[in-house]
């Protein structure tokens, strides 16, 4: 016997059970799932979550990308996307946003409406609920790759996406400094707890070159991250410098700099894209 709150004739386990259903099926369409994490804000996960949907979809790989950064979406406004969610006229569920050929997006702050300041005071039930609905509303076809951008830490929203979920590997977001290395061993051991595979370790903010002399200049320490890596018997899959040109135009909305190979994060990044790519088997393109 069901020990779920009964509504409109359906207990609330049926309803779950309806969701499960409907998740698992998403899910199927879906080859690689991966969940971009950090330990810490601040440290650009979401940048990284955006332009590696971006350089996988220059590849010709069919590309999700969901932001369940809940309080702080940042996913929109990185791809400067301006439309809003639809329903299909023909499966009932939502269709996300085109973002570019073989890229589509899902973020909250497409619901908001028109104050985008606006702050999402939801306590853990909610979100789960919101994260499950996600995934099993969102019309995402066939994909090659889900990229699913997580908040910081350890709390509901990455936790619910490891139980929902089953198969998706996490890559981890740390800065050099051992302030940021501190946390990112909490995600590392979290990942462990939940049994998510880790893809490996990306270093970010790893340097500035001097506009004058061509140096680099450490200005969050160095090689924490491969330190770190290699202490946990993890890849350090990437370090991307500091690229002021990437923080200006990413606060526009631009990416197009991706396509600029001569500068030194994106031909680091290309670097991260073709290890990701190597660790998902490189398998043909899902066929358009």
């Amino acid at each position: 016997m069901s020990t779920g709150t009964k509504s409109c004739g359906i207990s609330q386990d049926d309803k779950h059970a309806i969701q499960d259903a409907e998740i698992k099926d998403r899910l199927d369409h879906i080859k690689n799932k991966i969940l971009v994490m950090s330990g810490k804000g601040g440290v650009g996960k979401s940048s990284i979550a955006a332009y590696l949907s971006v350089l996988l979809a220059k590849r010709g790989r069919k590309v999700g990308l969901m932001d369940v950064d809940l309080h702080g979406p940042s996913i929109a406004r990185l791809l400067g996307i301006k439309g809003s969610i639809q329903p299909s006229s023909v499966s009932g569920k939502v269709i996300p946003v085109n973002v570019m050929p073989n890229l589509h997006a899902i973020s909250i702050e497409a619901l908001m409406g028109e104050n985008k300041d606006a702050a999402m005071i939801w306590r853990g039930p909610i979100k789960i609920g919101v994260i499950r609905q996600f995934i099993s509303d969102i019309d995402w076809s066939d994909l090659d790759y889900l990229i699913i951008d997580s908040p910081p830490g350890t709390g509901d929203e990455p936790l619910t996406v490891a139980q929902t979920v089953h198969d998706a590997r996490a890559l981890i977001i740390t800065t050099p400094q051992e302030i940021s290395l501190a946390d990112v061993r909490k995600s590392i051991s979290f990942c462990r707890q939940v049994n998510i595979e880790i893809l490996g370790l990306v270093e970010n903010m790893s340097g500035l070159r001097c506009p004058h002399c061509g140096k680099s200049i450490d200005l969050f320490k160095t090689e924490g991250g491969q330190l770190t890596a290699r202490r946990q018997g993890l890849r350090l899959l990437a370090s991307l410098p500091i690229e002021p040109e990437v923080v200006k135009r990413g606060d526009m909305g631009d990416f197009s700099y991706l396509d600029e190979e001569q500068l030194p994060f994106t031909e680091e990044f290309n670097r991260l894209v073709d290890q990701v790519e190597e660790l998902s088997g490189k398998e043909d393109p899902v066929a358009i």
